[in-house]
């Protein structure tokens, strides 16, 4: 009964965070779609995505990272471990701009949260699998206290995943911002238009990825009182 109830509660929240972030990933789509259609065109004149990020790595004075692109890959990542930029096959659209401006960022962070975040996000997966297995097979005793371990051990995750998108994806505007103000392609207008698309899409953009970010959380701890429960 007692997985029960906190299998309920957490749905509840995720319910009610969904409704006061006002979720909806198909809106957020649409709208990129429609301001595709205006500023493509302009951000095609922009050089490729590797100059764009050896650019904006020289403003943000880091020139020791690797970048790279591969175009089979669908999400631009930065890899902490290996000090590596990886940009997704992303060309043909204007938010390439701020995407790099993103990883970029990222690779600036502190070293120290960047290499904790990749260990400890590592260990997180593996008390998840591990004692989810255990569960199913009821190998363990007090499944309360594992799962109580495994809510703090979410929320810490919670924590430090948050601050690192949160920091890249408030500032990367501005650096994006700044990029195009610089190399001088755009008008002021089409700059100042750009930029406003993109504190648009942000607006909604970092709600929903605090939200997905709680989601794989919240949906872990249900997962393992589950186990817990058959």
């Amino acid at each position: 009964m007692d997985y029960i109830i906190i299998m309920l509660f957490l749905i509840i929240i995720l319910v009610i965070i969904a409704i006061v972030y006002e979720v909806n990933l198909n809106k957020l789509k649409q709208f990129a779609i429609s301001e595709e259609g205006k500023f493509n065109k302009i951000a095609d004149k922009y050089p490729s995505n590797i100059e764009i990020c050896e650019i904006m790595l020289k403003k943000l004075k880091n020139d020791k990272v690797k970048v790279e692109e591969d175009k089979n890959a669908k999400t631009s990542l930065y890899i902490a471990i290996t000090d590596k930029i990886l940009i997704a096959d992303v060309k043909n659209s204007y938010t390439r701009i701020q995407t790099i401006a993103h990883e970029c960022l990222h690779s600036v962070q502190s070293r120290k949260i960047l290499l904790f975040n990749f260990i400890y996000s590592n260990i997180y997966l593996l008390y998840f699998f591990i004692v989810t297995i255990l569960a199913l097979f009821n190998k363990l005793q007090n499944g309360m206290l594992y799962l109580s371990i495994m809510l703090i051990l979410s929320y810490t995750y919670y924590f430090i995943r948050s601050y690192l998108e949160n920091d890249a994806m408030i500032k990367a505007k501005f650096l994006a911002k700044e990029y195009m103000e610089e190399i001088n392609i755009s008008s002021k207008e089409e700059v100042n238009s750009i930029v406003d698309s993109f504190n648009k899409l942000n607006n909604t953009g970092i709600k929903i990825t605090n939200f997905q970010l709680m989601f794989e959380t919240i949906i872990k701890v249900i997962i393992l009182s589950i186990a817990f429960l058959i």
